[in-house]
């Protein structure tokens, strides 16, 4: 087992799959906080567009939208966030790419996790708000949200563990994560393919396991009390 990852890199590709994992999380929790408030917006009009997010994205295969940050966004219309000048553009580019769409992807999750949040939130805590002259803004602010991110931990802590798993995807693009390491190590040691898939499974419950530990400990520690 030690040769396999020594021989075919694995702790490197491991590595690349943390960074995608945490620059994605971040970047979803960010977007999908920004389209919960939209679902959650008074405004007809931006309440619609919140939804309609959610239902496209969740309802889009997300092979298909990592593919298309290359070949759409990049291919197609220009979209380059990587210097040419860079020795390692194409590296730079596939990762930032692949970045852009799970964020996108896992936004509309988050988005619904947060929402599931502000559900655990008594009716009469936005009308008390009002009724003290707070703006929508700042009911959001100081007394939704706040109460909203405590009561979805256990939800986006399943997000992330789910964005974890599947920043596989992004080998569509040709980032050098597990995936792809495990595509060489299929290609080049086909005589212990078993082994091969269990170093890779393993490396995944490395990653998953303390997430859904601390997830369960968080949300036990932060629970809103009513």
């Amino acid at each position: 087992m030690i040769e396999l990852i020594e021989e075919f890199n694995v702790l490197a590709a491991f590595w690349m799959t943390i960074k995608l994992a945490l620059l994605s999380g971040l970047f979803a929790l960010i977007i999908g906080t920004f389209v919960a408030i939209l679902r959650l917006s008074p405004v007809a009009i931006l309440s619609w567009a919140g939804a309609a997010y959610v239902t496209l994205i969740r309802n889009t295969p997300l092979t298909l939208i990592i593919l298309f940050t290359s070949l759409g966004l990049w291919g197609q219309l220009g979209f380059e966030p990587a210097s040419r000048d860079s020795p390692t553009f194409i590296v730079d580019l596939n990762f930032r790419l692949a970045v852009l769409g799970l964020s996108v992807y896992h936004a509309a999750f988050v988005c619904e996790a947060i929402r599931s949040g502000v559900n655990t939130i008594p009716l009469g805590q936005a009308e008390a708000s009002r009724s003290l002259g707070l703006s929508f803004a700042q009911t959001l602010r100081y007394v939704i949200l706040p109460q909203a991110f405590r009561g979805a931990i256990t939800p986006l802590g399943n997000v992330m563990i789910a964005l974890t798993k599947n920043t596989t995807v992004a080998v569509a693009i040709g980032v050098a994560e597990a995936a792809a390491a495990l595509r060489n190590m299929i290609e080049f040691r086909p005589d212990v393919i078993f082994l091969n898939f269990f170093v890779i499974a393993i490396g995944f419950v490395i990653l998953t396991l303390p997430l859904g530990l601390l997830t369960s400990y968080a949300s036990q520690k932060l629970v809103v009390k009513r």
